[in-house]
């Protein structure tokens, strides 16, 4: 299903939903084992994938992936793990309640905490805390056999600098303030003219 020419919709549809359409028509109805039409969305276990082995697996559009996944601490592939950037950001629909959380990763090469970053971008949406309760209590009523809080959308994209597309991608400026905290891996020349910095 990862491929749009397996997806039975019409023609001309483009698949570029807002974070709120992630959150509450994709997210939320799987989480209480609702249908969603069009179902889309891929399930696929993230972790053993680079980023760059999704096209075919994950629903694409564009040059952005989408799938679900199930919420997990490992985020280690065969050739490198997504490292988290920043905090998480809220999510709201159009009455401004939240809805949701929005956390980003990006993809390093190599072993952690050492690899080199890459333009792979990971937008990981999850379920606020009051809805993933309401999914627990479900459970326990016997209504569920699976823990459906755990699921979470994904978002997967290669940035670029030159692109200003839709908002969705980060600025070059964007980028250069979380890479910020890598200060302490920068060398600067010494002064060549004698004098101090």
């Amino acid at each position: 299903m990862g491929d749009n020419s397996n997806v039975n919709l019409p023609p001309g549809f483009r698949f570029y939903p807002t974070d709120e359409e992630l959150v509450v028509h994709f997210l939320q109805r799987k989480a209480a084992l609702l249908p969603c039409h069009p179902d889309v969305i891929p399930d696929l276990d993230l972790y053993p994938y680079d980023p760059w082995e999704l096209d075919g697996k994950a629903l694409g559009e564009g040059n952005q992936w989408y799938f679900f996944s199930r919420r997990t601490q490992n985020r280690n592939t065969s050739n490198g793990y997504w490292k988290p950037m920043g905090v998480d950001e809220p999510v709201v629909n159009s009455t401004s309640k939240k809805v949701g959380m929005k956390k980003y990763f990006v993809f390093c090469i190599g072993e952690a905490p050492t690899g080199i970053k890459t333009n792979w971008v990971m937008q990981e949406y999850h379920l606020s805390d009051c809805d993933s309760s309401s999914s627990r209590s479900s459970k326990r009523r016997g209504r569920s056999k699976i823990d459906y809080s755990k699921w979470v959308v994904c978002r997967v994209y290669e940035r670029n600098c030159d692109d200003d597309d839709n908002g969705t991608e980060l600025s070059c400026l964007d980028e250069v303030f979380l890479s910020l905290d890598d200060l302490d891996e920068i060398s600067l020349p010494n002064n060549q003219l004698g004098g101090s910095i």
